[in-house]
């Protein structure tokens, strides 16, 4: 969700923390991987919002700034097809990004996502095919 390597081990950092100070508290209504990843997300989507709250900017323009640092990461070993895709991915709306990465790059099936975003598979799907549609349109016209 967040593009850049060291980004990433701060979310990785704080989701880590939150599970530990929460661990108490998981009752077990859904699978351990699910809460966490629940976490994680939201340590994700709070982090890139603080990030542009405190440069003043929207957390579009944030990620866009993101993407333009990717070619010049040093973890980064992929090419303009993928910067394309992470431009096209940047343009979704939150919630479209959110299922689009969780499918695509993560590899969850839909009724894991369901779980961590606590909404229905009928959603998830229609949301996909939506980011999708999306993307190739981006991707071809580019």
């Amino acid at each position: 969700m967040v593009l850049s390597h060291d980004d990433a081990d701060d979310v990785l950092q704080n989701t880590f923390v939150k599970v530990f100070q929460n661990l108490k508290n998981f009752k077990g209504d859904s699978k351990l991987f699910s809460w966490i990843y629940r976490i994680a997300t939201n340590e994700a989507i709070t982090f890139m919002q603080q990030r542009a709250k405190k440069s003043g900017i929207s957390s579009e323009e944030l990620q866009q700034k993101a993407i333009n640092k990717l070619e010049s990461d040093v973890y980064f070993d992929g090419n303009e097809i993928q910067i394309n895709l992470q431009k096209a991915i940047a343009i979704l709306p939150e919630k479209q990004q959110l299922v689009f990465k969780m499918k695509y790059f993560q590899e969850l099936k839909y009724e894991e996502i369901a779980e961590i975003l606590g909404t229905s598979v009928g959603a998830l799907k229609a949301s996909y095919h939506h980011a999708v549609k999306k993307i190739e349109i981006y991707v071809t016209s580019n």
